[in-house]
């Protein structure tokens, strides 16, 4: 079936879940009918930490994914609903104490912004080193970190249909403007694209650009379209509403013309892939969610798919090795297994280097060859995304062998180093050069970059500053 000729209301399909979305946020933990079984305590805990990290679920998640009877431990439970570990013993007391005696929303919010702060919210250079100028002023809502490789976030795309706790761009949702990346000036990243012919691929991102109305995700794709944008050959959309809200390409009222302007996308001869976040299995058992996937897949379209590795969600061999199988039998191409970032509740969610291997390995090693087309674990670090590619022995010394699947300077891509093994680091800061090497092989010329990137920074702003 081909959408790219199709106008509103040209497809009608079985209106099987006529669901509504609604959406429940931290004014609503009280009167969330399934949080009843927890204790007041419980709830005031959960509304601490929420007023620190964001909280957004909608009805289709608490319905149709919790297993309300195996709370807290259920995975979908626990990668939705905030948790008081979550936040440190001290910081999880001071907001409880604020919440008990009804602080002002202020108060709440400036003990919130302290904490918030703390946790690193911007983690791999995403504000210092990512943001690119044009004309000497930063590019809002752009991050250019891989040369052929730009991202894009729409403003009316920086919320999502739900919240994932681990979720490294939770500073998007928090409400501080000082901390979001949101662009709604288009003319500016077209012309910053037009004069980077190098860049192959936009990646529309957010927050979720598939909670925007089609109407407004197509002002961002069509002008992708242009001709004189010919160098631009693939677009990606990154997205967790195949998971979370897959009415979006079912029922939704505009839902049709989506899957039209996906046609349009692949008509003009650009590759379209959705990058689909599937944290759990579960997440594709529903008969609703099936046909997201089909009806996505009919319009031209490929679905690859990625999430980080967590503790308490999916930190088993057997969770990967379902979620990849199905995703190959419904066509989607597994893309990712990352390692979760550090910042926000790292320290709840983070799953040590050796272990992450050995879910990776474990899992691998259980699918077909459709299914390895799969990388992991990987890092997205300051410097680029590093894979843990193994564990050897070298002469007397157990290391981690390690490669660059992406880097600031390309020619670091795919070329092996070593770090000493460490059972216990969980992120590339805490891994230390192997054979007593005083660092590793890209950090001399990194600490280049980074300083002619502030030089540059400084100059160009210095240029662009009114007289």
């Amino acid at each position: 079936m081909l959408y790219g000729n199709l106008r509103p209301g040209r497809l009608k399909i079985a209106r099987r879940d006529t669901r509504k979305f609604r959406v429940y946020s931290r004014k609503d933990i009280e009167h969330i009918p399934e949080l009843q079984r927890l204790s007041h305590a419980e709830r005031v805990a959960m509304r601490a930490v929420a007023a620190v990290l964001p909280f957004r679920v909608n009805s289709y998640v608490v319905e149709e994914l919790i297993d309300w009877s195996n709370i807290p431990e259920d995975p979908i439970y626990q990668l939705t609903f905030p948790q008081p570990e979550m936040l440190s013993k001290a910081d999880l007391a001071r907001m409880i104490r604020l919440v008990n005696r009804k602080a002002s929303s202020e108060e709440i919010k400036a003990a919130a912004r302290a904490i918030q702060h703390s946790l690193n919210p911007h983690p791999a250079g995403q504000m210092e080193l990512n943001v690119p100028l044009l004309d000497g002023v930063p590019v809002a809502g752009l991050q250019h970190k891989y040369r052929e490789t730009v991202l894009l976030f729409p403003a009316a795309g920086q919320t999502c249909h739900s919240y994932c706790t681990y979720c490294f761009r939770w500073a998007q949702f928090v409400g501080d403007q000082d901390m979001k990346f949101a662009n709604r000036e288009v003319e500016s990243w077209i012309r910053y694209l037009k004069i980077n012919p190098e860049v192959r691929s936009v990646l529309l991102t957010g927050g979720d650009p598939m909670v925007m109305r089609s109407g407004v995700l197509r002002r961002y794709v069509e002008p992708l379209l242009d001709p004189a944008l010919g160098h631009v050959l693939t677009i990606r959309i990154g997205t967790k509403s195949p998971a979370y809200w897959p009415q979006r390409f079912v029922t939704d009222e505009d839902a049709d013309d989506i899957l039209a302007l996906f046609s349009e996308v692949r008509a003009s001869g650009r590759h379209l892939a959705l990058m689909a976040h599937y944290s759990h299995p579960r997440e594709l058992e529903t008969p609703i969610a099936q046909e997201a996937v089909r009806r996505i897949l009919e319009t031209g379209a490929v679905i690859r798919t990625q999430a980080p590795l967590v503790r308490r969600v999916n930190d088993s061999a057997e969770a990967w090795v379902r979620l990849w199988r199905e995703q190959v039998r419904l066509g989607a191409v597994p893309y990712y297994m990352f390692v979760e970032r550090d910042t926000g509740p790292k320290e709840y969610f983070k799953v040590p280097l050796a272990r992450a291997l050995q879910i990776f390995n474990g899992a691998y090693r259980r699918v077909s060859g459709l299914g390895r087309t799969v990388r992991g674990p990987s890092m997205s670090a300051t410097p680029g995304k590093v894979l843990v590619d193994g564990v050897a022995n070298v002469g007397a010394e157990q290391v981690f062998v390690l490669k660059f699947l992406q880097a600031r300077d390309p020619a670091w891509v795919g070329r092996p180093f070593f770090a000493s093994y460490d059972e216990d680091a969980a992120w590339l800061d805490e891994l230390e050069p192997a054979f007593g090497r005083g660092e590793f092989f890209y950090e001399a010329a990194f600490r280049k970059f980074t300083a002619r990137q502030s030089s540059v920074r400084r100059r160009d702003e210095k240029a662009a500053a009114p007289a």
